[in-house]
C-alpha cells in the first residue's frame, strides 16, 4: 500500500475503500452461507447446542473415568432441566441467533484469512513472517478459549446453576432464550480473554509493559483477574474458580513472553555493539 504515484500498483484512498467493501462483502456471504447451512440442519445445530446441557455429556464421563481409574467409584447424578419458550416467536428468533452465532464462529478461519489478506500488502516481508504467526496464534487461542467453555465451563455452570433450588416448592424453568444467550455470551468472551498473551506480545513490543511491572504486581493482577471472571461468568464459585485459574496461567504466560522478549532485544543490542566495535 502507498500513495498514488509513489508506486504505480499503489492504491488510492477510495480504492482501498473498495477492496475493504468487498472483503466485507465476501465475509457477509461465506457468514451467511454457513448460517443458512446450520439453519436449515436444526436437529444437528441444536443437538450441538444443547449437548452440554445433557447429564451424561462427555466432560462427565470422562470425568468418571478418569475417577474411576484412580479407584473411586463416584458417578454424578442424573438430572433433568426443563427449557421453555415465553413468547410465540421465541423459538425462530431464538433458531436464527443460534445460526448466526455458528455461521461466525465457522466462518471465524476464512475472516482471519480475509483481513491478513487486506494488511499484507502495507506489511515488509520481515513483517508478514511475523503476522502469519500471530494470525495463527491468535486463531488458536480463539479456539482453545472457545472448546474451553463449551467443554468445561458452560456445563458445570449450567448443572450447578439449573440444579440449584432453594425450596422443593420451586421449580426450575430456564427459557431458550436465556439458555443460548449466556451459551454465546460466554463462549465468545472465553475466546477473546485468551488473547491475553498476544495482547501483552504487543504492549512490550511497542515498550508499554514489561515483565518486571508484570512480576511485581501479580498479587493485584490475581485480583482483577478475579473480578473480570465473576462479571463474564454466571454467578456461581465454581465457574468463577474454573475461569480465575486459566487467566492467571494465561497472565504467567504473558510475562515468560515478555521476558523472552526482553532477553532477545538485549541479545540483539549486544550484537549490534560489537558490530560496530568491529
Amino acid at each position: 500500500m502507498g500513495i498514488k504515484g509513489d508506486d504505480p500498483n499503489a492504491l488510492t484512498f477510495g480504492e482501498h475503500l473498495e477492496v475493504l467493501r468487498r472483503m466485507l462483502f465476501r465475509v457477509l456471504a461465506v457468514v451467511m452461507a454457513i448460517a443458512i447451512v446450520a439453519f436449515c440442519f436444526k436437529d444437528w445445530t441444536f443437538r450441538l447446542l444443547m449437548a452440554p446441557s445433557q447429564w451424561d455429556f462427555i466432560t462427565y464421563r470422562y470425568i468418571e473415568k478418569f475417577l474411576h481409574w484412580l479407584g473411586s467409584s463416584f458417578t454424578f447424578n442424573e438430572y433433568h432441566v426443563n427449557l421453555i419458550a415465553t413468547e410465540l416467536s421465541s423459538q425462530f428468533m431464538t433458531h436464527v441467533t443460534a445460526a448466526m452465532y455458528l455461521g461466525l464462529l465457522g466462518a471465524s478461519p476464512y475472516i482471519l484469512w480475509e483481513l491478513f489478506r487486506f494488511v499484507t500488502p502495507a506489511l515488509y516481508e520481515k513483517e508478514r513472517k511475523y503476522s502469519v504467526r500471530v494470525a495463527v496464534i491468535v486463531y488458536v487461542l480463539f479456539i482453545i478459549g472457545v472448546l474451553m467453555s463449551y467443554f468445561i465451563l458452560f456445563p458445570i455452570s449450567f448443572r450447578f446453576l439449573g440444579t440449584y433450588s432453594v425450596s422443593d416448592k420451586v421449580e426450575s424453568n430456564i427459557t431458550l432464550h436465556s439458555y443460548i444467550s449466556t451459551f454465546t455470551t460466554l463462549t465468545l468472551i472465553m475466546g477473546l480473554v485468551f488473547q491475553l498473551p498476544v495482547i501483552a506480545y504487543f504492549l512490550g513490543k511497542i515498550g508499554v509493559v514489561k515483565s518486571d511491572f508484570l512480576k511485581r504486581y501479580r498479587k493485584h493482577a490475581l485480583v482483577v483477574i478475579m473480578v473480570v471472571a465473576a462479571i463474564i461468568t454466571p454467578p456461581d464459585l465454581m465457574t468463577l474458580i474454573l475461569v480465575t485459574i486459566p487467566l492467571y496461567l494465561l497472565f504467567e504466560v504473558s510475562i515468560g513472553i515478555l521476558k523472552r522478549m526482553e532477553r532477545k532485544k538485549k541479545t540483539d543490542f549486544y550484537s549490534m555493539m560489537i558490530r560496530s566495535v568491529d
